[in-house]
């Protein structure tokens, strides 16, 4: 939950009494007297300052509204509770019967005053007091205001121990209001109750021990209502500061041309603005006296002498010096006028003669920026054209490059499942490939094999056929003999064999077999 301060500002009119301790401030321990004064105007000055005379007279006015003073009751209850029961039993008494308490008093005072013999005289006055002495009466406005500053109940941060409960109902007596806040009694360093011309309703200022007092009380009663008949609920406000100012203290405005600071005694904004511009007369605000900074004095009471001419006060009494009044005060805003006029006009004149000069400074500067700017222009709407087309340009490459590069990942995609059939078909080919291969060999083997038992059957039959041819041409006997004998073949040697076979030759004959007896 976050929480605002307020700043409570009791402005008296010049002859009121100051109510005691009414000041408080939260950072009282951090900032002097003169500080928190300075602090005080410092929002006021800070929207003013900058504002033309007009705005600063409507913001004057807005402010301050119509600036009734009125009666400003103030009724403080102490700390201790005891005390305090004491003080709202008499409250409650005197508002039930303050006739007879005023009798009762004055009764008092009269025995007290009471000759002891008849031959002592009575004084020839008797002092006496009536009503609650924790009561005071003063004359003024009071301000509301409320701060920037917004803080958190959960931060542990500086706030303040004083609240302030806003709006309570009239019908809400004293005895009331103390039962509401009986709880917290004993961390109550004192009340004070605030009645002004606001019709049906108070308000009630309550300074707390310490911060956490404050808190808790915050905590515990905003929001809540007074009692279970009326619907009114406590509304309750941080204040941060509480403080009083006299009338005389606000603002003064300057009659030449309307420039509003406050006094010498404040910030010297006012004083500051006399001796920049040399407007000697400024009219308070609140009082309506003009001030001649030049002569260090009051001219509203001044007026022309009609024989020498010279400026005097000007008093007079009765009724027979009305024509002469009324005399006075046009002789005196005439002088008013003549003698500040002039001096105005030479002020403005001199004033408007460097505004045209800042103006045609300012006009030649516009000028020369304007041509840059047009030059600048016309740079950037050729440089945009060109952009243009180069955009265009690149936008047609672009969709020109796009249809390849989808075009190439359609043949891409192709190649690949070509690729992928074709690694598959591969595998298959090779797989066939080297069983072709062995069968071929197998093959081959088989046909080497043939050829070699054909060549042999083929020498054989050649060599047959050889000695078929030789026998056939031998003569009778020989073929005969040759057909009776016998052909013994040796063993040959492993090697024997294949040299033979490998040269083709026959193999030799080791005899011939004689013919038998």
């Amino acid at each position: 939950m976050s929480v605002s301060l307020v700043v409570i500002r009791l402005e008296l009119a010049e002859h009121s009494p100051v109510p005691a301790g009414f000041g408080f401030s939260a950072a009282a321990g951090e900032m002097s007297d003169e500080e928190i004064k300075k602090t005080t105007l410092a929002s006021a000055v800070a929207c003013l300052e900058g504002k033309s005379p007009g705005e600063k007279v409507a913001i004057i006015h807005q402010h301050l509204g119509r600036r009734e003073m009125t009666d400003v009751i103030i009724e403080t209850m102490k700390s201790n509770p005891d005390e305090l029961k004491t003080t709202v039993e008499e409250r409650k008494s005197s508002e039930a019967s303050p006739t007879a308490q005023r009798s009762k008093d004055h009764s008092k005072e009269c025995i007290n005053a009471a000759p002891d013999s008849p031959s002592k005289q009575l004084p020839d006055q008797i002092s006496f007091f009536s009503g609650n002495p924790s009561v005071e009466i003063v004359h003024g406005i009071m301000h509301l205001y409320k701060t920037n500053k917004m803080t958190s109940l959960k931060e542990d941060v500086r706030r303040s121990a004083m609240l302030c409960i806003l709006t309570v109902p009239a019908a809400m007596t004293s005895h009331d209001l103390m039962k509401f806040v009986a709880p917290f009694n004993e961390v109550i360093e004192q009340m004070k109750i605030i009645r002004d011309s606001t019709p049906n309703q108070y308000m009630v200022l309550i300074k707390f021990r310490a911060q956490a007092d404050a808190d808790s009380f915050y905590m515990t009663c905003n929001g809540r209502q007074f009692n279970s008949i009326e619907d009114d609920v406590c509304q309750l406000v941080y204040v941060e500061r509480a403080e009083v100012l006299k009338s005389e203290d606000n603002l003064w405005i300057c009659l030449i041309c309307g420039h509003i600071g406050c006094g010498r005694y404040v910030s010297r904004h006012a004083y500051k603005h006399f001796e920049e511009t040399q407007h000697t007369y400024a009219m308070q605000l609140t009082n309506h006296r003009v001030w001649d900074y030049a002569g260090d004095n009051y001219v509203h009471r001044l007026v022309a002498s009609k024989t020498d001419g010279k400026i005097v006060q000007y008093e007079c009494e009765g009724d027979t010096c009305q024509e002469e009044k009324i005399d006075a005060l046009q002789l005196e805003y005439s002088y008013l006028l003549t003698s500040q006029l002039e001096s105005q006009r030479i002020y403005w004149e001199n004033k408007i003669v460097r505004i045209e000069k800042d103006t045609a400074e300012e006009i030649n500067n516009m000028k020369t920026k304007f041509k840059e700017t047009i030059e600048k222009c016309d740079n950037l709407e050729h440089k945009l054209n060109d952009l243009l087309k180069e955009k265009q340009s690149v936008e047609r490459k672009c969709t020109q490059l796009n249809t390849k590069v989808a075009k190439l990942t359609n043949e891409l995609k192709e190649e690949q499942e070509m690729n992928k059939c074709l690694r598959a078909n591969q595998v298959l080919l090779q797989n066939k490939l080297k069983e072709e291969e062995r069968v071929l060999k197998e093959t081959c083997d088989q046909k080497d094999l043939q050829i070699t038992e054909i060549q042999e059957q083929l020498r054989d039959v050649m060599f047959y056929l050889e000695t078929q041819q030789k026998i056939n041409h031998l003569p009778a006997e020989t073929r005969q003999e040759i057909q009776e004998g016998q052909i013994n073949i040796a063993m040959a040697s492993a090697s024997s064999p294949a040299s033979s076979g490998g040269s083709g030759k026959l193999p030799s004959r080791k005899g011939r077999s004689k013919r038998g007896k």
